[in-house]
């Protein structure tokens, strides 16, 4: 398990924009990874998306998706990140849809390494509400040196 203190350690991302609440398993044999993502009214999304009826953004759910495939890659190759270089959220393909993420949903983010190719890596991702997937995509991220 990886606590929030080391996630913080991996990503760069900070309130409001850390989506990753705690890593519950890691698997290096099959390059998967789970990570949780609590979703509570007082986020700051919900005052305007929608004020009468709170839905979180498909956006953000693709982007708490991303940040666990981030973690995944720093697990799969056994390092920190590096001060001169960040890895960017550089594409998602075949993203759809499946059901809302409302308050007071634990939001499970799956991640699989698909492949690697120079500095850009492709991840396979599920959120799942309740046993649920609630979207899926695949993520593409690049090392960008600073």
């Amino acid at each position: 398990m990886i606590r929030i203190d080391e996630i913080r350690e991996i990503l760069p991302h900070r309130y409001p924009f850390l989506l990753v609440d705690r890593v519950v398993n890691v698997n290096l044999d099959d390059n998967t990874i789970e990570c949780i993502k609590n979703v509570t009214i007082n986020e700051p999304f919900f005052n305007g998306h929608f004020p009468n009826h709170p839905i979180m953004p498909g956006v953000l759910i693709i982007e708490a998706m991303a940040q666990a495939a981030g973690i995944l890659g720093y697990q799969i190759v056994d390092s920190e990140p590096e001060e001169n270089s960040i890895y960017y959220f550089a594409g998602a393909d075949k993203v759809r849809f499946k059901q809302p993420v409302v308050p007071g949903d634990q939001v499970i983010l799956k991640a699989q390494y698909l492949v690697r190719k120079r500095n850009i890596w492709k991840f396979s991702c599920e959120a799942v509400v309740d046993g649920k997937i609630v979207c899926s995509a695949e993520i593409t991220c690049a090392r960008k040196e600073l």
